[in-house]
This record gives structure tokens, C-alpha cells and sequence, in this order.
């Protein structure tokens, strides 16, 4: 597995020291909670500074019956599932690390919010006027917009895999790729995610994810890091032989 390309890792200390300096002086930063919500505008550029980002959609529409009969496990295993389910409630869209930049487009009839995934998130705001201070910066800025545009369309191929499971490991497998921690027996996702917030991230439910990841425990493709964090072994070639 190829290790997490983070934009901080390659940026000179004393540029980013300069802008995260600037931005406190500027009353351009705030640090919030988890799960609390980052007020956001479009237009401006966002820099985490310190922690995670959850991204998330919610459709703006009529919401299907969660109940319905039709929606059941067994269509959903099948692959008959439809994205809109899951942004019906909060999709999951991503997270933005430490030392990455974000935006938040506005495109109706969806709603992009984004919140702290983790306690002591701190986020920095700018116009990107600010950037002409930086103009190196501001290439690390675009080439990192790009590289997530390259994930992103991992993510689309994951997400069109017929198979639930498929998809589930699929989505796992990136995540823990751009993100992920090593430990003794692989890679670690180091922010917690419900089975809720997977879902909603592939096209499912809740129950269907719990049941599928519980599988996936049984055939060593994924295993549980200390308190409940998702890992998958440094071997991905022979996890997905398994899977078959």
C-alpha cells in the first residue's frame, strides 16, 4: 500500500507557519468540536489546520420511506440500490485532513455541509485574493484540489460495483489509502466512522453494512485497531483473491 500523500508533508515549515500565523492574526481561524458544524460560504477557500473534516449531502427533495418494504437488505445485496437513499439523510462525501484545503460548491437542489469530525478541529478561512500573498502556495492549493479529484474518481469506480460487499471493501480500501495510520498488522483509519455514515457513503444501510462488515472480519480482509477503528492488512492483493 502506498503511503498517505498528505500536502503538508512537502510544504516548507515557515510558508505554512506564515499562513496559519496570518490567519489567527486575521480572526481567519476557529477550532470547533466534534460533529459540530463548519459554517461555510461559497467562494472562499478552507484549510484544515488541525484534526478532520467530514464532508457530507443531504438532497433537497421528498425522502423515501425508510421503512418501505421495497427497500429491503436483499435488493440492496443484489446492487439495486440508488445513491439518492443515502443522500436523502447525510451522505458521507469524505474527509479533509490536516494540512489539506476544501471548498464548499453550492449546487442546487443539493446542500454541501461539512463538519469537525473529531474534537479541536481548527479550520482556517480565506479569500483566494489572500493567496496572491503566497503564490507558491497557492500551486500546492490547486495540485492538492487535483488530487482529490483523482480520489474522487477511485471512489466513483468503487461506488459502481454491482456487489455490496465489493463496494464496501472498495470504499474502506481508499479511505484507509489517503488517510490511513500503520500498525502491527496493516493500516488503520485513525477517525471513527459509523456503520450509519458508511452507508449512506456506498449506497446502503446500516444493517446491511454491519452484517457485510462482519464478513469481512470472518475472511481477514478488514480487523478492528483498539477502540473500534477500522484496519485492513498491508497485503491488499491477497485480500481481494479472498474475496473473489
Amino acid at each position: 500500500m502506498q503511503s498517505s500523500q498528505r500536502p503538508d508533508h512537502a510544504r516548507p515549515f515557515l510558508t505554512w507557519q506564515r499562513i496559519t500565523d496570518w490567519a489567527h492574526a486575521h480572526y481567519r481561524a476557529r477550532t470547533f468540536n466534534k460533529d459540530e458544524r463548519i459554517p461555510t460560504r461559497s467562494g472562499l477557500l478552507y484549510l484544515v489546520e488541525r484534526g478532520a473534516v467530514r464532508l457530507v449531502g443531504t438532497a433537497q427533495g421528498a425522502a423515501p420511506d425508510l421503512a418501505s418494504p421495497d427497500l429491503d437488505d436483499a435488493a440492496d445485496e443484489e446492487g439495486a440500490t440508488s445513491l439518492a437513499l443515502g443522500l436523502s439523510e447525510e451522505a458521507f462525501l469524505g474527509f479533509v485532513g490536516a494540512g489539506q484545503p476544501f471548498e464548499i460548491v453550492a449546487q442546487s437542489p443539493f446542500l454541501l455541509q461539512s463538519f469537525a469530525h473529531v474534537d479541536q478541529t481548527t479550520v482556517l478561512w480565506l479569500y483566494w485574493s489572500d493567496l496572491d500573498n503566497w503564490p507558491h502556495f497557492r500551486r500546492e492549493v490547486l495540485d492538492a484540489f487535483r488530487y482529490q479529484h483523482q480520489r474522487k474518481l477511485l471512489w466513483l469506480s468503487t461506488l459502481g460495483q454491482r456487489r455490496t460487499i465489493d463496494r464496501l471493501l472498495g470504499f474502506l480500501t481508499l479511505l484507509i489509502e489517503e488517510f490511513g495510520e500503520p500498525c502491527e498488522s496493516g493500516y488503520y483509519l485513525p477517525w471513527s466512522l459509523t456503520h450509519a455514515q458508511i452507508g449512506s457513503a456506498i449506497g446502503s444501510t446500516r444493517v446491511t453494512v454491519t452484517r457485510l462488515m462482519g464478513k469481512l472480519r470472518q475472511r481477514k480482509l478488514i480487523h478492528i485497531y483498539k477502540d473500534g477503528l477500522i484496519a485492513i492488512p498491508s497485503d491488499q492483493s491477497v485480500a481481494r483473491e479472498a474475496l473473489g
